[in-house]
């Protein structure tokens, strides 16, 4: 017990000692600590906002909910042979526009008799020019049925949604993106009852989404999906087609009976089935790569930062050479003069890790209302184990420098 009390002393009397110092000294402190707190303020922001773009995408497609597959052409979700194609539901249909085969209402017909199917969506997507009076946007057109709307549980800021009589009447009734409606009109509640022109064709505006975060989905038109079958899509086809299952269970076995039903019609190389689980498997994948090469980038700051410690601790220890040598006079050893001089490098390290920390946290709070960034504690504890593990490291050469003086030649030293 007496020895756990000088220890805890012994270390309590060296943060004091390091503590004074430190205070005599606040500018040198402060530029000491200064690099680590970029540093740390670098690899916290870099997984913050990988974290972030992961938030962002993981929503997107959770926002249709665990119950999706997407029947796909040709290989399927991963854009198209141009590279072209964005996040969320569009980006995925965009991902799309390649050569090989088109699906069409028998398809439709041929998936809806699958009984654990909910929803059956044919999507066509088109990016085009749509107009409204003198206002011009590049936009997109979305051909689907009144499911879709469901599917994707979609709510409406103003206005209705079409239904299944409007798809019957192939109707030239129009759903705006919140973005589109804002872009082509002064406030997005001005586009109800309003005539947008695309392909030189008029439709009426009954309604404005809400906005997804989804660039393709907030500036498109969506529209019924037979009202295309003319000059915009004369061959009645359809890039995809997306299916709502009635449980999560049954997922799996409406990918095997839906491949099943397509096989009939076409090569089993020439579509693709993909599960909602089966795309967020794969975001995570990537993005911890992403996030071990963001940390990887930032540790460089970091490395910088403990550079610069071990040069000022090196300066200090020059300055420091008379009181080094008093106190090696008076009785202390070599290893009291290297817990000294190490404990001050670990507590500059420390401060910056934390003061890194504070305003990564600051930051995020402002961003997040407008981006999904976080701080995961992942993040807080490898920041601060590696501030902490450079001060030691770092510190010990200037240390052991100090500790090695002669107490004669270092009192002598002018």
């Amino acid at each position: 017990m007496t020895i756990n009390m000088k220890i805890q002393n012994g270390w309590l009397h060296l943060a004091k000692a390091a503590l004074a110092d430190f205070k005599r000294n606040k500018v040198r402190t402060f530029l000491t600590s200064l690099g680590i707190m970029i540093g740390v303020l670098s690899v916290v922001m870099l997984i913050a906002l990988g974290i972030g773009l992961k938030n962002y995408l993981k929503q997107t497609f959770e926002s249709l909910g665990a119950n999706l597959i997407m029947v796909m052409a040709g290989s399927g979700f991963g854009g198209g042979e141009d590279g072209e194609g964005g996040g969320g539901l569009a980006g995925a249909m965009s991902g799309m526009m390649r050569a090989g085969i088109e699906f069409d209402e028998k398809d439709v017909s041929s998936l809806k008799r699958i009984s654990e199917i909910e929803y059956v969506v044919p999507m066509y997507f088109e990016g085009l020019v749509i107009e409204s009076g003198d206002e011009k946007e590049i936009g997109y057109v979305m051909g689907v049925n009144e499911e879709m709307f469901d599917l994707m549980d979609s709510e409406m800021v103003d206005g209705v949604i079409f239904d299944r009589s409007d798809l019957q009447a192939r109707s030239k009734k129009a759903v705006l993106g919140y973005t589109l409606a804002e872009n082509l009109f002064d406030e997005f509640y001005d586009a109800v009852g309003k005539t947008v022109r695309m392909n030189n064709l008029r439709f009426k505006v009954i309604g404005v989404m809400e906005k997804t975060g989804d660039n393709e989905m907030d500036r498109s038109a969506v529209i019924p999906y037979t009202t295309t079958f003319g000059s915009m899509n004369p061959d009645k086809t359809f890039w995809g087609i997306y299916l709502g299952v009635l449980s999560e269970d049954d997922v799996e076995m409406v990918s095997e009976k839906a491949e099943v039903v397509l096989s009939r019609r076409y090569d089993e190389d020439e579509f693709e089935l993909v599960e909602q689980a089966e795309m967020l498997s794969t975001i995570n994948e990537i993005f911890n790569i992403v996030n071990g090469v963001l940390v990887a980038i930032g540790s460089i700051s970091l490395l910088v930062g403990g550079i610069g410690i071990m040069n000022i601790m090196y300066a200090s220890v020059t300055e420091r050479i008379k009181e080094v040598g008093i106190r090696r006079a008076v009785g202390a050893t070599e290893r009291d003069i290297l817990m000294q001089f190490l404990t001050e490098s670990v507590l500059l390290s420390v401060f910056g890790g934390a003061l890194g920390l504070v305003l990564s946290a600051l930051i995020v709070v402002i961003v997040h209302p407008f981006f999904p960034m976080a701080i995961n504690l992942f993040s807080v504890i490898i920041t601060l184990v590696i501030s902490c593990g450079i001060g030691i490291f770092f510190g010990v050469f200037p240390a052991r420098r100090a500790a090695k003086l002669p107490p004669i030649e270092a009192i002598r030293y002018e």
